[in-house]
């Protein structure tokens, strides 16, 4: 029997790759959908922001993956002391980054490629792994992969269109999909109006006071008042 597109693909020897399950992620976002990425020059530079982030109620934060000694062991404290965050690794590019961000205790990771080697790091570790597409070749194949979340990047390249306009020609079911790349607060709710499952902020973030009306119109009732 033809497998369907859709299927995950199967090892050299016919076993099913074991991935591993990315509901609770996916069931956290469609709660909240979105994410904050920051780039502190250490994991533990960036307590301040997430006390703050925490206070307004985002929920889920991603900490840029950096190469070296003493990443995994700040990102491990992090993650001992804000349980309640949702905290991954970002800009997984490399096998030594899922290593990292599993030793650490993430709860997932993202990269920004699509690439089976990281995947399948990722899936022996039984870490999450958000690969990151952009054409519908990429997104076909972090499908028969058995990816269940992607990430579009860079979005702001793409346009707010390019996801709703590959359901048709791809087919059901789709990833859940992270846009990520450019995006601003103000493109939050317009974005997730045109079809995307969650939105991801980095550098466009800005002033969190100053974003917060935004978001929070975007995400009625997730958010407390700044």
């Amino acid at each position: 029997m033809a497998r369907s597109c859709t299927e995950p693909r199967t090892g050299p020897r016919g076993r099913m790759d074991a991935m591993p399950s990315a509901d609770p992620l996916i069931q956290s976002l469609r709660r909240q959908p979105l994410l904050v990425v920051l780039r502190p020059r250490t994991p533990l530079a960036a307590e301040p922001q997430l006390l703050r982030l925490q206070a307004l109620g985002l929920r889920h934060v991603e900490i840029a993956w950096q190469p070296g000694g003493g990443w995994a062991e700040e990102m491990a404290a992090l993650v001992a002391r804000f349980p309640e965050l949702e905290l991954g690794a970002a800009s997984v590019c490399e096998p030594e980054g899922v290593a990292a961000a599993a030793a650490a205790g993430c709860r997932y990771a993202v990269s920004p490629v699509l690439e089976a080697s990281l995947l399948s790091a990722a899936a022996a570790r039984d870490l999450v792994l958000v690969p990151g597409v952009m054409s519908a070749s990429e997104v076909h194949a972090a499908r028969r992969l058995g990816c269940r979340l992607v990430k579009l990047f860079p979005a702001v390249s793409v346009g707010i269109d390019h996801w709703r306009r590959l359901r048709e020609p791809l087919g059901p079911p789709l990833p859940f999909c992270i846009a990520a790349g450019g995006l601003a607060p103000a493109d939050v709710g317009p974005w997730l109006a045109a079809g995307v499952d969650a939105v991801a902020l980095g550098s466009a973030l800005g002033d969190l006071e100053e974003a917060w009306p935004q978001l929070a119109a975007a995400m009625p009732g997730s958010l407390a008042p700044p």
